[in-house]
This record gives structure tokens, C-alpha cells and sequence, in this order.
């Protein structure tokens, strides 16, 4: 399980690497809070879950794999409406386990709060449009007195599936959007750009026509590519496959006949 772990910190070492250089695409639509239009009206409330798992070429008996469930939420405080978005990642051991909490203006998606807790460790920040601070109000968070000022409006780079799922994807369409990695380096923009369309068979043999996505880079330890199927009736975000040193991740949406298996904890997360 420390394999995935240091896996998943690689592709984000390796994203943050070829983000720093400063990707730009004149022909490409910018998507920030405040620039660009996100369809927010199609993220729909419900619990997503995902089979996320690794294959090593050179290893031919075993595969890796993490579990990972996303619940949306519409809440609503002080008269406005916020996305709330709870994930769960599970692994093979309690030191994977990871419970991720982010709350989003439903208007343009602006990140206002997030926290994290990898490995007993909480990471928990208010979000603006003007920067990042820790809560210092949330006990034991272990990111107190940190602060980031940006210089533009940025999205939160944890909820990547939910924002492509948001975007206007069309043939040819390229798109720079401001990610940022809470506690992380500062935000840049990465270059996303449809490369074509493809049909994936889904439940009963059904086909679903998606948008493919696709984004690269290189970094001081090796280049990396992400493919991501985006339906183009839905917008559900079906697939990813990453590739990155040979080894690759894969990201599979399950049926919704899978199931919750927040309600079967003896305990609740």
C-alpha cells in the first residue's frame, strides 16, 4: 500500500513540475472563477464511487488498488448555495485511508473551504478568491498559520473530476484552468485539450459516446500523459488513464450497483 501512496504523490510531484513551467495556449478558453463558464447546472448531487488501481509492466502477477467514494452535496448557508463534496479513499491498510472535505460556491464552482486527513493528519484551509489561510479554528490542523495570497481566482485542483465534468467540451476545444493543490505549491494553469471522441461499453453492452481529454507534461523525473472519457450526454466522467516512468493508473467510474458502503461501517466516517 506504500507502493500507491508514493505513486499518487509521484503523479502530483510530476503535475506540479510541468505546471510550473507555465503552460499557455492562446487559442484555449481560460477557466477561473470570474473567466469561463463551468456548467454548473449539470454537476448533479449523488455518491460516485471508483475503482482506482495501478499496473506495473514489468510485474505481470499484481495490481494495485485504492477505492475511492465522492458524495455531492447542495447545501445552503447565509442565503447562498455551496457544493459540498466528502470523499473516501480506501485502501488495502489504515494508513491509505484518506476523508477529504471541500465546500464550493455553486455559482462558479470558487473554492471556500477544504480539509484533508491523510495518515491521522488533518490539512484544513479557508479558500478566497484573494487566497488560502489554515483554519485555525479546526483542531489539531496541522497547516496553522499557513497562508498564500494568489493574484487571480483559482480552482481547487482536488476536485478535478468534478470540474471536467463541468466543462464546455467540444471537438478541438482546448482549456487552461487554474488549478491549486491545497498547502501546495502556488497555482498555475494547465492545458487541457479534447483530442477526439470515443464510445465505451458500459452496463448491458451499451454504448456511451465521450469526449476524450488529454493533457501532458515533463518533469525531472519523466513525462507523464492523462487521458480522461467525459460522456458527452451526461458529462459523467466515466474514465482515466494516466501513464507516467511506465507505470500506469487507471480510474473506472462503478455502476450505480455498487454499493454504499458508507452505510455498512460499524462506524461512520
Amino acid at each position: 500500500m506504500r507502493t500507491i501512496i508514493y505513486i499518487s504523490l509521484l503523479l502530483v510531484h510530476l503535475l506540479i513540475a510541468a505546471i510550473s513551467r507555465g503552460q499557455t495556449d492562446p487559442r484555449a478558453d481560460t477557466i477561473r472563477p470570474g473567466k469561463g463558464r463551468l456548467l454548473t447546472s449539470v454537476l448533479k448531487p449523488g455518491l460516485r464511487q471508483y475503482l482506482v488501481y495501478f499496473q506495473d509492466p514489468q510485474k505481470s502477477d499484481r495490481l494495485r488498488f485504492w477505492y475511492w467514494v465522492r458524495d455531492i452535496a447542495l447545501e445552503t448557508k447565509g442565503g447562498k448555495q455551496y457544493f459540498s463534496i466528502t470523499q473516501h479513499w480506501y485502501g488495502g491498510d489504515s494508513l491509505s485511508y484518506r476523508k477529504v472535505y471541500s465546500l464550493n460556491a455553486a455559482a462558479d464552482f470558487a473554492p471556500v473551504y477544504h480539509c484533508e486527513t491523510v495518515r491521522g493528519k488533518t490539512g484544513a484551509y479557508n479558500w478566497s478568491v484573494t487566497g488560502i489561510a489554515a483554519a485555525d479554528s479546526v483542531e489539531g490542523n496541522e497547516r496553522k498559520g499557513f497562508y498564500l495570497g494568489f493574484t487571480e481566482p483559482n480552482l481547487n485542483w482536488n476536485l478535478d473530476i468534478e470540474t471536467f465534468e463541468m466543462l464546455p467540451l467540444a471537438a478541438g476545444k482546448s482549456f487552461l484552468i487554474n488549478f491549486y493543490d491545497a498547502g501546495l505549491e502556488p497555482p498555475k494553469y494547465v492545458l487541457y485539450s479534447v483530442t477526439g471522441s470515443e464510445a465505451l461499453t458500459v452496463m448491458n453492452g451499451e454504448r456511451t459516446d465521450c469526449w476524450k481529454l488529454f493533457t501532458q507534461g515533463e518533469s525531472p523525473r519523466g513525462a507523464f500523459t492523462q487521458t480522461f472519457w467525459i460522456s458527452k450526454d451526461t458529462h459523467e466522467f466515466l474514465k482515466e488513464e494516466d501513464s507516467f516512468n511506465g507505470i500506469y493508473r487507471y480510474k473506472i467510474k462503478l455502476p450505480g450497483t455498487a454499493p454504499d458502503l458508507s452505510s455498512r461501517w460499524a462506524i461512520k466516517n
